[in-house]
């Protein structure tokens, strides 16, 4: 009997589902105060640091939120990868791992900007789940400069970490950048690029931080790509019944914090209100 010849195609379960235990999950960002190293900061205590952000995770969780994301967003202006110093990835590990133990919930790392590497080195440290990298194919003019997609560097990172559990959210034209160098490709190919290169998920985002993505760049996504999708920008009560029409998970903030600026602590209820429509649109 002839055996098959081996494939290089390997089936992935739904990342949204394995790691949530659901579809329609709802993803809270926690943005963190300025971590050592970076311009704004002022010497705190690391203490400080991590209690802000376990305190924002408990506020998240009583909320009801599915999982959460640790990002780096008091570290503004942002550096590249290359730029990023070891202390930075020291201070997500640590205030990560805290936020994981507190809240009992899946946990993702976003380190900013575009520090894919650094990401799963924190994840690997800290056991979260997955990360988010917001150019992980490809190339794009950022506000930090040119951004070169790390998918290679950082998937040979992983396997070396023995961290292939450790899931990819890939944004797909991310905001906060422009897109001449692939203004010859379409958004469809853009996000059947990212499934080519490995990710494990597909986030639509809108212009910036606190823009939501049109649903017609929503269903422009999901139509190149079989991977579950998620939006990561934007999500109100008012567009979240609509979004999980197409997509699989929510990234929010914004529109969670006192007076709706991610700049904010987590208000409970606009959190409350949220989670309200979520509900009704799961129904």
């Amino acid at each position: 009997m002839t055996s098959q010849p081996k494939s290089i195609y390997r089936a992935k379960p739904n990342a949204i589902q394995e790691i949530f235990s659901r579809r329609k999950a709802v993803i809270g960002v926690i943005h963190s105060l300025p971590l050592p190293g970076s311009p704004n900061y002022d010497g705190e205590p690391m203490e400080d640091v991590v209690a802000f952000a376990v305190a924002e995770a408990g506020r998240y969780k009583v909320g009801g939120v599915d999982g959460l994301i640790v990002e780096n967003h008091g570290d503004i202006p942002f550096a590249k990868p290359d730029r990023l110093g070891p202390e930075t990835a020291a201070a997500m590990a640590v205030m990560t791992d805290a936020v994981r133990r507190h809240s009992g919930l899946p946990i993702g790392v976003n380190v900013l900007a575009n520090g894919a590497v650094q990401a799963l080195a924190v994840a690997k440290a800290a056991g979260a789940a997955f990360v988010r990298v917001n150019q992980w194919s490809n190339a794009y003019v950022a506000n930090e400069g040119l951004m070169d997609g790390p998918a290679g560097e950082a998937a040979r990172y992983r396997a070396w970490l023995r961290a292939k559990s450790v899931r990819i959210f890939a944004d797909v034209h991310v905001k906060h950048g422009a897109h001449a160098i692939t203004g010859d490709r379409t958004i469809t190919e853009l996000a059947r690029d990212n499934e080519f290169f490995d990710a494990d998920v597909a986030i639509a985002t809108g212009q910036r931080t606190g823009d939501s993505a049109t649903m017609d760049e929503l269903q422009t996504i999901a139509s190149g790509t079989s991977l579950p999708v998620a939006v990561g920008s934007g999500v109100t009560p008012d567009n979240v019944g609509d979004i999980f029409t197409v997509a699989d998970a929510v990234i929010v903030a914004s529109y969670l914090k006192h007076e709706g600026a991610w700049w904010n602590p987590v208000d409970p209820d606009r959190l409350q209100v949220f989670m309200q429509a979520v509900k009704k649109a799961r129904s």
